[in-house]
């Protein structure tokens, strides 16, 4: 009688210690989920919140350079979608070293070496890119870089003033961007498609209208 009392008692107990080790586990689970689930809300979040960050820093960029680029199309005709996108492009959004050192957003060289600075760039050459040094021109701010980059279309080189005259007379962004590449403004076979990609994403076009 004794062992049975026991064997019951221990049973009783066995099924007590089953249902609390039941309950441990499954509360245990829950708060697992639970902070799994806030884990990644807050990995969402911060992807969120620095994608809206990056965005924020784009449009601002996009802003601080907008008044001028406005100002030299109303003066000499440059196109504000591709003036600006050729500064994004060239300058990743004005965080290069070139750029954030120097304020030079669009890659202007110089055989000026009194004022510039020698820093190595890609150059696609035969069929492949290759890294050389060249001297790259040095401006007191972006303003002076828009400014002169406007003057370079108008203007064009020693060699040949009327170079980028077709990037001015072009009727619309994407004819602008390729008459770019065929003045020989930028040695990358894209560079066209890429300038009317970021005009697009950003809608830069909105800005080539007289204000």
């Amino acid at each position: 009688m004794a062992i049975m009392k026991w064997n019951k008692q221990s049973k009783r107990r066995v099924r007590q210690i089953k249902q609390k080790v039941i309950g441990f586990l499954f509360a245990c689970t829950v708060i697992f989920m639970a902070g799994y689930s806030i884990n990644e809300s807050y990995s969402s979040s911060n992807g969120a919140h620095s994608e809206a960050l990056t965005l924020e820093k784009e449009q601002a960029f996009i802003q601080l350079i907008l008044p001028v680029s406005q100002t030299m199309y109303e003066i000499y005709g440059i196109r504000p979608s591709v003036s600006i996108a050729q500064a994004i492009l060239e300058s990743d959004w004005g965080e290069s070293e070139l750029a954030a050192k120097y304020n030079n957003l669009y890659g202007r060289k110089t055989s000026d070496i009194n004022n510039a600075i020698l820093m190595e760039t890609s150059e696609f050459t035969d069929g492949e890119w290759v890294i050389i040094s060249d001297y790259f021109k040095v401006y007191s701010d972006v303003t002076e870089s828009i400014e002169d980059h406007a003057k370079l279309m108008v203007e064009g080189t020693d060699w040949n003033p009327e170079l980028y005259h077709p990037v001015i007379e072009a009727q619309t962004y994407q004819e602008a961007s390729q008459a770019l590449q065929q003045s020989g403004y930028a040695t990358d076979p894209d560079y066209p498609q890429k300038l009317v990609e970021i005009i697009e994403r950003y809608e830069l076009y909105k800005y080539d209208v007289p204000r």
